[in-house]
């Protein structure tokens, strides 16, 4: 079986936007931008033979804020320029009540699935408790991105840590 980095999007791999406090995913392509070290912790990531995989709700989409095509060609750039392995993504909002939105783990359950993917060797990593949460749910490890957004944070993580690129020190130790 295989281990696998799960990571969410906003907030771990590109900019964030804060409007009152809270984190917002980018709104057009062009203010896309990956955060600073995410190329080299991903590349750190596989030398260590783990699998990248992006794991996003989006449900912007669904608001109707972003059409699906945009999220879509964001999506594939970072995959392109990041190297990310796969992309699973939930467009739906949590009046959907779907399977695969986070908190729930269907994303990282799908992607385990498709991956062949040891859960309990493998790390979920995060900036909002709903990813922490997912992780948990699936049966990973757990690292928790510490932005300081002005919501609660009601998880407890295996790890904290405020970016990527830390997150593969704290992976490499334990």
């Amino acid at each position: 079986m295989k281990k696998a980095i799960f990571l969410d999007r906003d907030g771990v791999i590109n900019k964030i936007f804060i409007k009152n406090g809270l984190p917002l995913s980018p709104p057009t392509f062009d203010e896309l931008e990956i955060l600073p070290g995410v190329k080299e912790a991903i590349l750190r990531f596989k030398k260590k033979n783990f699998l990248c995989l992006l794991v996003t709700n989006q449900p912007d989409v669904s608001r109707g804020k972003i059409h699906k095509e945009i999220v879509i060609k964001m999506n594939n750039y970072l995959k392109e320029e990041i190297q990310l392995d796969d992309i699973f993504v939930c467009y739906h909002d949590d009046v959907d009540n779907c399977e695969c939105r986070k908190p729930k783990p269907g994303l990282i359950l799908t992607a385990s699935k498709k991956w062949n993917i040891d859960l309990k060797n493998s790390y979920m990593v995060g900036d909002r408790s709903k990813d922490i949460l997912a992780g948990i749910n699936a049966g990973c490890k757990t690292i928790f991105i510490n932005n300081n957004y002005k919501e609660a944070n009601n998880c407890k993580p295996n790890f904290v840590t405020d970016n990527l690129l830390n997150a593969v020190y704290i992976i490499e130790k334990n």
